[in-house]
Formats: C-alpha cells, sequence, structure tokens
C-alpha cells in the first residue's frame, strides 16, 4: 500500500512542473453504464489515482499554484443515504479529512463554482487531454480568457516512469501471484480440454490470493492461435503436441504485472518447438542482461532484431545475409513487435519514450519495463519448414532498472524448458 505521504510528495513533485498562476485539475475515472440498471467494474482513472490514491469515481483533485504558494483540493461525493443503498458505501467529506493530506475537501456538488472563482485570475489551465467527457467540456467552456490550455498527463507521465520502494513491492505482490497462476497452468494444462478452462484456473489464482481484478485481458492461445498477437478469444480446443501462449497477469493494488510463458500441452516440448523455444529463451536472457542505467532501449530493440533474425536463419526459417535480410526487414515478418514496455500503474504505462525534445529517454534507475522477444509462424507459411509451421512462441519478464544494472522481478516464474516440464 502506498502511504499518504508518497501521494503528498507526487503532487509537490508535480507542483514544481507547473506554471504560476494555473490551475492542474484532475477528474476521477467515470463509472460506466454495460445495460439498463448495470455497470461494468469500477476502476479508477491512473493518472488521478497516481496523484492522491482515491479510488471513488465523481472525484476531482485541484493544484492551485500562485506567485508564492500552492493549494491543492479534493473533490468527493457528498454522503447520500440512497444512492449508497445501491452502489455502496462513501467516504464523504468527513472521512477523507482524516484520509488525505490536502488543504481543504469540498464535495463535487460545489466543484463548477469553485472552479469558477479559482479561474478568474489565472493564466493556464491543465488537464489531462485524453479524457473527453462532459467535464472536460465544462473546463474549456469556463476557461476561455485564459493564455492557454496545457496537457497535464505529459508531466504526470514523466514522474510514474520512476518508481518508488511501494511501487516495487506492489509490483512484486501482483507477481508473486501471477507467478502461482502460470505455475498452476504448468500443471494442469494436460488435464484440461479447453482454452477457456485454463485461463479460469489462472485467474482463479488471481482472485483467490487478492488481486481482485487482471492487469489486462488473458490471453491463452494453443497452436497457431498464438500466432494472432492480440488473441482473446480463448476458445479453441487444447490440442495435444501443441503449444500454449498464456500472457496473463494480474493487478494487485492498482499495480500491474505482465507474464508470457509458451508451454506444451501434452507437458513435453517436441524436437521442433524445443529449438525455437531454446533459441527465443537465449535471445531474452540477452536482452535481459544488457538492461543498465543510460542504455537506450532502441538499443535492446536492435539486438533483439539482430539475435532473433541470427536465430531464424540457423534454423533454416530465414535464408541469406542476416545484415541484408534485416535492412530488407525480412524479420519483421516473424517478429513484429517492440522488445518491450513500460509497466506500473497500467501494464502500457502511460509514460513516455521521448522527452520534450524529441531525444529518446535512456533506461534510469526505478524503470519497469517488460523484455518479451517473440517469434510467429503462420501454419499456411509454406516458406518455412514444415515442422515449425503453427508454431507461436513469446517469453515475457517484468525488469527493473536498478543503480548498477537489473532486477529481473519474474524470474521465480519457470521458463527453463526442463523447469517447465517438471510441472
Amino acid at each position: 500500500m502506498i502511504k499518504e505521504e508518497e501521494y503528498k510528495k507526487r503532487r509537490g513533485a508535480l507542483a514544481k512542473k507547473l506554471k504560476k498562476d494555473s490551475i492542474t485539475v484532475l477528474f476521477s475515472a467515470k463509472s460506466k453504464q454495460r445495460s439498463n440498471d448495470t455497470e461494468y467494474p469500477y476502476r479508477q482513472n491512473s493518472n488521478f489515482y497516481y496523484m492522491c490514491g482515491f479510488k471513488e469515481d465523481n472525484a476531482a483533485l485541484v493544484i492551485v499554484k500562485k506567485k508564492k504558494q500552492t493549494k491543492t483540493y479534493l473533490f468527493v461525493q457528498k454522503k447520500d443515504e440512497l444512492l449508497e443503498l445501491w452502489t455502496g458505501k462513501r467516504l464523504g467529506k468527513k472521512e477523507a479529512k482524516e484520509v488525505f493530506d490536502v488543504d481543504t475537501i469540498f464535495t463535487t456538488d460545489t466543484f463548477e463554482k469553485k472552479i469558477v472563482q479559482w479561474l478568474k485570475d489565472k493564466k493556464y489551465l491543465y488537464f489531462d487531454f485524453s479524457m473527453q467527457d462532459e467535464r472536460i467540456d465544462m473546463l474549456r467552456k469556463l476557461s476561455t480568457h485564459l493564455s492557454g490550455h496545457k496537457n497535464i498527463a505529459h508531466k504526470i507521465g514523466a514522474l510514474r516512469l520512476y518508481k518508488s520502494d511501494g511501487e516495487i513491492a506492489l509490483i512484486k505482490k501482483a507477481l508473486s501471484i501471477t507467478k502461482e497462476a502460470h505455475h498452476l497452468a504448468m500443471k494442469k494444462a494436460k488435464s484440461l480440454s479447453d482454452e477457456c478452462e485454463l485461463q479460469a484456473e489462472i485467474e482463479y489464482v488471481f482472485k483467490k490470493r487478492g488481486a481482485y481484478s487482471d492487469a489486462y485481458t488473458s490471453i491463452v492461445a494453443c497452436g497457431n492461435n498464438a500466432n494472432t498477437l492480440h488473441y482473446i478469444k480463448n476458445d479453441d480446443k487444447l490440442q495435444n503436441n501443441k503449444l500454449i501462449l498464456i500472457d496473463a497477469g494480474c493487478e494487485y493494488d492498482y499495480y500491474a504485472s505482465d507474464i508470457t510463458r509458451s508451454i506444451p500441452v501434452s507437458g513435453k516440448f517436441i524436437k521442433a518447438q524445443k529449438e525455437l523455444y531454446s533459441m527465443i529463451l537465449s535471445v531474452e536472457k540477452e536482452i535481459i542482461s544488457m538492461v543498465k542505467p543510460g542504455l537506450m532501449r532502441t538499443a535492446l530493440q536492435s539486438k533483439s532484431e539482430e539475435l532473433l533474425c541470427k536465430g531464424l536463419v540457423a534454423l533454416g526459417i530465414l535464408n541469406g545475409d542476416v545484415k541484408k535480410l534485416i535492412k530488407k526487414k525480412k524479420h519483421k515478418k516473424y517478429y513484429p513487435h517492440g522488445i518491450g514496455h513500460w509497466m506500473g500503474i497500467d501494464v502500457h504505462d502511460e509514460c513516455p519514450y521521448k522527452d520534450k525534445k524529441a531525444n529518446e529517454i535512456p533506461l534510469g534507475e526505478g524503470m519497469v519495463m517488460t523484455i518479451e522477444p517473440g517469434i510467429y509462424i503462420g501454419e499456411n507459411d509454406m516458406s518455412v519448414p514444415k515442422r515449425f509451421r503453427g508454431i507461436g512462441i513469446r517469453i515475457e519478464d517484468d525488469i527493473l532498472v536498478t543503480k548498477d544494472g537489473y532486477e529481473n522481478l519474474s524470474q521465480g516464474v519457470f521458463k527453463e524448458i526442463k523447469d517447465i516440464e517438471s510441472l
């Protein structure tokens, strides 16, 4: 759990990035109706949550920065017994004062009146440009007299790039649960008949261990289904002598995990699967070993493409000179995606890859990213040896950049062939 003092520290760091005579407004996510009298499970807006830790909807965080002082205000849903009968208890103004270290707590019904008052002598308004609803429209209308509107998402994203000890602890907790789920999948795959059954086993562990939501929709893709990168139907049969690509991770107290493993239905890799898997695993290990502060992410991408292309040539999947093949992007047919992405409150964390001048941001201590090389060969690809057709393999781990190098936060999730087969 992130302590209130850390949220306050984040708001202070954000305030230093803001122009004087400005107002910053962050809204909570809105609850979304599914049909008539039902709603989708609620999840807080990630930037709003990062700045204050409040999990309820119908809320707003406001930072008012003047020349010599900065004030922070939190707006919360007014207590309403009838509403709470249907949707659950609310913290309310009184209890919120005891929890959140802000200057003042207001109820949301006073938001517009307060904003109009604060905007009178200000020059700039910061808000999240990606949010599109009537609250943003209201802000725009109330602030037409200002010198400009600015996107706060980029500034928050830059803060989110570097994880605190508290955040890393939550990611590790999420990964401990995800590890248990993947190991159970390795044990049970042979005895199950459908992808959805395996998905149910994985997500049962998530909920049983206190991770009440997944970090993204689980991918459980058997055989050729693994060659659809975002395959989420998970409704096909588990076929003997085929591999299952499982890309699944839980979210624990708003922090994600993201793990992919490729395992045999039968419990044993056949020769072609073992050859391709071993090649990809060796590439993943080498790319992970490169991670350190100051290195560019694009260097990891280039090296992964080079190593995978070499591996494809060695296995007879591609033919020709490696440098020429890479120049012609022939390898991209089988490795079409990036080597990894930032991870944190979101599985694809909303953090920048480039700075204000469009220069790439080098890896730095406290960043968390995935490393996930993969090769995908369609079952109808007649240009490759028959034994490799219909195989899709991805191996993914979550890596923390440390002061001197890296820490593989997910190293406990089995990926060696002998360990997978042992389960």
